[in-house]
């Protein structure tokens, strides 16, 4: 199997261009997706490490994890966080986190990516495995418009409109996964993000209970 093959369908690293125009204040997002001083973070496909260095300034003493399944993406993002001494870097599948991150981390962040996992549900599992004691889960999507009435430099930009996702479908895939939506942050013009928190033990069995 190659690395095309791997890849989650209907996902791939943006130009530069573009990506910058659209996200013009990586650091304002981050703060925003509350990710705190001295956490440790998993950016979950890091891709060329935007956000990634962003992270690596707003958790200072903590520690962040760049991790992806292009060894070129990787070099693209060790690049972007040149000079950070709080980074460090994980090749591999998402869909073995579990087996990959050997401690429990903070948080774990994934950006533009989650509208083309084959199976949500089970790559949330993997997220839950690796979180400690109030960790915490975000996602950052597109929300479900027209492609053409996403434009980013004058062109329509993100995935195919059929494959946006809403807030409540994002909920429905992973809420399974023994994760609770806290909140649905807004991320102007085009995005938002759901931000999940892992159940403990006792309120999972409560949820098995309820149904």
């Amino acid at each position: 199997m190659n690395l095309s093959d791997r890849m989650f369908p209907a996902t791939a690293m943006p130009d530069q261009d573009w990506w910058h125009a659209l996200w013009p204040d990586a650091d304002g997002v981050v703060g925003a997706l509350r990710i705190e001083p001295g956490m440790t973070v998993v950016d979950l496909g890091c891709g060329d490490g935007y956000f990634t260095a962003a992270i690596a300034r707003r958790v200072d003493a903590g520690r962040v994890i760049g991790f992806d399944l292009d060894p070129a993406m990787l070099e693209r993002a060790k690049t972007a966080c040149g000079g950070l001494t709080n980074c460090t870097w994980l090749l591999g599948d998402a869909m073995e986190l579990g087996r990959l991150i050997a401690a429990p981390v903070d948080y774990v962040l994934i950006a533009n990516t989650f509208h083309g996992v084959p199976d949500k549900t089970a790559l949330a599992r993997e997220v839950a495995t690796v979180l400690g004691p109030g960790g915490r889960f975000a996602i950052v999507n597109w929300y479900p418009i027209a492609r053409e009435e996403t434009p980013v430099l004058g062109q329509p930009r993100g995935p195919r409109t059929e494959l946006r996702m809403s807030p409540d479908l994002v909920r429905a895939a992973v809420e399974p996964a023994g994760l609770r939506l806290e909140t649905v942050v807004e991320l102007p013009p085009f995005h938002y993000a759901a931000m999940f928190g892992k159940l403990q033990a006792a309120e999972q069995s409560t949820e098995i209970e309820h149904g």
